[in-house]
């Protein structure tokens, strides 16, 4: 019979969690801003853009695979949506979707790269993140695009909760954590993204189809992308072609506050959301707090070091 400390979640699943309460609560007690829900509902909007971008990160992380050009590939889906809109007057769900389909184009190239091609995800999305800065420079020419039809900013709207009001982009946000956490624990496709991330030789022996899974995995972290720049749009009302310069940063470090594991095989989606949220709410604190950014920035190296020395001894003590 197991006992109660092998039935209790392990570190990695509460760890996060833990921590953001205990941030949550710190952060309670140093402004009285901290724990109002309008503060509350700007965290969400803040990181729902690198939330969005984390849920395609997590899919390639799962695989034991990174992408480093999720952020520039989100800023050329966004400037392409833009100017067709207001360049060439298309109606917004058509200019939406030929973002969606450069972003998704993008995962295709990656995907195919890694593994027709056998190159290391690293090489391959390092490449593909300066090609994208390149293309969206170019097509924008380096200028924003404003003036943008309703349409393109309606996720950025908001709606009331009580008194608190609650943009559509967190709720789209968080309908997607939902789904990606149902797809991957209740359907074999996501049971196969698992098991190619902990070991693809033996998944491969037991008939999946490994590179099937993952450009499947590359293309779908590329929708994601696409998403997030939409609402980047619709956050900020604009198509911006210095947009995603630190996401890409960003997202990785959500995916491993979260508890994801860099060797592959071992997280939960909604990790990501907890490490996105973490991230979120040391800015916010701090910045209540009026800590200088660059302490921000020095305080979240900090964790996302922590976390992956986590993780390193959790599988040396599970050996």
């Amino acid at each position: 019979m197991p006992s109660w400390k092998d039935q209790m979640p392990s570190l990695g699943t509460l760890g996060p969690l833990i921590a953001l309460v205990l941030a949550c609560g710190f952060f309670a007690l140093q402004s009285e801003q901290f724990l109002t829900g309008a503060n509350f509902s700007l965290i969400l909007q803040q990181v729902m853009v690198v939330g969005l971008i984390a849920i395609g990160q997590t899919l390639i992380i799962l695989t034991a695979g990174i992408d480093l050009s999720c952020g520039m590939v989100m800023a050329l889906g966004g400037v392409v949506m833009t100017k067709m809109a207001h360049d060439h007057g298309l109606h917004p769900i058509v200019a939406i979707s030929i973002g969606f389909a450069v972003t998704a184009g993008f995962g295709l190239i990656n995907g195919l790269l890694v593994t027709r091609i056998k190159l290391p995800s690293f090489i391959v999305t390092l490449g593909t993140m300066n090609i994208a800065f390149a293309l969206t420079q170019l097509y924008s020419q380096s200028q924003t695009i404003t003036d943008l039809p309703a349409g393109m900013t309606l996720l950025g709207n908001t709606f009331a909760i009580g008194q608190t009001q609650v943009a559509y982009g967190t709720v789209v946000m968080l309908a997607m954590y939902a789904l990606s956490w149902l797809w991957l624990r209740d359907t074999a496709t996501g049971r196969h993204i698992y098991a190619v991330g902990n070991n693809p030789e033996a998944t491969r022996l037991t008939g999946i189809a490994t590179h099937k899974v993952l450009l499947l995995v590359y293309v779908l972290a590329g929708l994601c992308y696409g998403l997030a720049a939409l609402l980047s749009v619709a956050r900020t009302g604009v198509g911006d072609p210095n947009a995603g310069q630190t996401e890409n940063l960003d997202a990785i470090t959500a995916v491993v506050l979260g508890g994801t594991s860099l060797f592959g095989g071992r997280g939960m989606i909604i990790g990501s959301l907890i490490g996105a949220l973490i991230v979120g709410v040391f800015r916010n604190g701090l910045t209540l707090m009026g800590v200088s950014s660059v302490y921000q920035i020095l305080i979240t190296g900090i964790l996302v070091i922590l976390a992956v020395a986590t993780d390193q001894l959790s599988r040396k003590g599970g050996r």
